[in-house]
């Protein structure tokens, strides 16, 4: 039900640094882990794109959010037709995972936002605080601050989504979907739609190993070494901050074809594991602390919650993991969820099969906004 579900490790016969595990985490187990050697260009291969569209105009800023004490820069990617009266905003959420991005989405909002048809967009995409080319401060990251954000960005007077006539529609993926969605159900933001691509609700640690009082105690030591100065980025360097272990990772579970992991995605996303303070949010998500419910029918609950005052719309994968699969197909026929498809992909079909996924957004948005244009 998350990016990093397991921590998987390469095979011994191609490793060379060694590092133990201790319960109850994973088992006493001997786990070789290759040094990253991923060598290849950092531009990322955008070449799915549907070759007879051009590219929408890309506006890239950084907005501050004030949290407390801290001012936090926050990147945002804006898509948009030029010459073209807009009808609606759409915002875009990456997953949240310990190598979240804006450049997930980034195919399917040039996609959407430059198609000439009855729906006229602007598609902005943000990192979340402590994520992707946003900030990374050391604070204490957990739902709550992420929903905090969340509704500063788009009701703040000076927040890049300006939001007008009821014009706004998010997209959200993972994690993000939850923490939308929970957010609509209290009344803090009030979309026009949403619409959830392979929606995640649970940490990896707490999928694994379950959420007891016992394993709480342990998930908060965890969390507590991995923000040390010295040993936190032992661990971190180790277990997150690991080019073939991202690679696994990716391979295994976050894309359905392996052939589809290049090097230079894989070296996109292990260079925004050494930004400063890059550890701080993924040991929160790791743990459980990022989770917007905690259990399957407080998942359900939010949808329900929203029957007939949102149109919802859930984006399934085929080749998700057995257990993020399980909780999707319980949203099939669920209350509150307007329409339901099952596309290719497993946890980012966003990124890896963009063309199919900005195709079934943009057939919700035609369906419900077709005659706003």
């Amino acid at each position: 039900m998350a990016l990093s579900a397991t921590f998987i490790t390469p095979s011994p016969s191609s490793s060379n640094l060694y590092a133990k595990t201790r319960k109850p985490f994973l088992s006493n187990t001997v786990f070789l882990i290759k040094s990253p050697k991923i060598q290849a260009s950092a531009t990322l291969d955008y070449s799915k794109v549907s070759a007879s569209k051009k590219s929408s105009p890309l506006k890239t800023s950084n907005w501050q959010w004030k949290f407390k004490d801290n001012l936090v820069n926050i990147y945002y990617e804006e898509h948009v037709k030029e010459s073209q009266e807009l009808s609606l905003n759409i915002l875009i959420l990456p997953n949240i995972s310990d190598v979240s991005t804006v450049e997930e989405w980034r195919l399917v909002a040039e996609d959407i936002a430059q198609r000439n048809d009855r729906v006229n967009c602007r598609a902005t995409i943000v990192d979340w605080p402590g994520l992707g080319y946003s900030d990374c401060p050391k604070i204490d990251y957990d739902a709550d601050v992420l929903e905090d954000f969340l509704v500063d960005f788009i009701n703040s007077p000076d927040g890049p989504v300006k939001q007008s006539d009821n014009d706004l529609v998010i997209f959200g993926g993972g994690h993000a979907a939850s923490i939308v969605l929970r957010a609509a159900k209290k009344g803090l933001v009030k979309p026009k739609a949403i619409a959830v691509i392979a929606p995640t609700w649970s940490g990896p640690l707490p999928i694994i190993f379950g959420r007891n009082s016992s394993m709480e105690t342990r998930y908060g030591l965890l969390r507590g070494a991995l923000k040390a100065p010295a040993v936190g980025w032992m661990i971190y360097n180790m277990f997150v901050s690991n080019a073939n272990i991202i690679q696994t990772k990716y391979k295994s579970h976050v894309y359905a074809n392996p052939d589809n992991v290049t090097p230079a995605i894989i070296e996109r996303r292990y260079s925004l594991t050494k930004r400063k303070g890059a550890r701080y949010l993924p040991a929160a998500f790791l743990t459980g602390l990022l989770d917007p419910v905690t259990s399957r029918e407080e998942f359900l609950q939010l949808f329900a919650d929203l029957e007939g005052k949102i149109p919802v719309f859930v984006v399934s994968t085929k080749g998700s993991p057995k257990r993020s699969k399980a909780e999707m197909e319980v949203l099939k026929g669920a209350k509150g969820v307007t329409k339901f498809v099952e596309v290719p992909g497993a946890l980012l079909p966003q990124e890896e099969y963009p063309a199919v996924v900005a195709e079934e957004l943009y057939q919700f948005l035609q369906q419900n906004f077709g005659s706003v244009a």
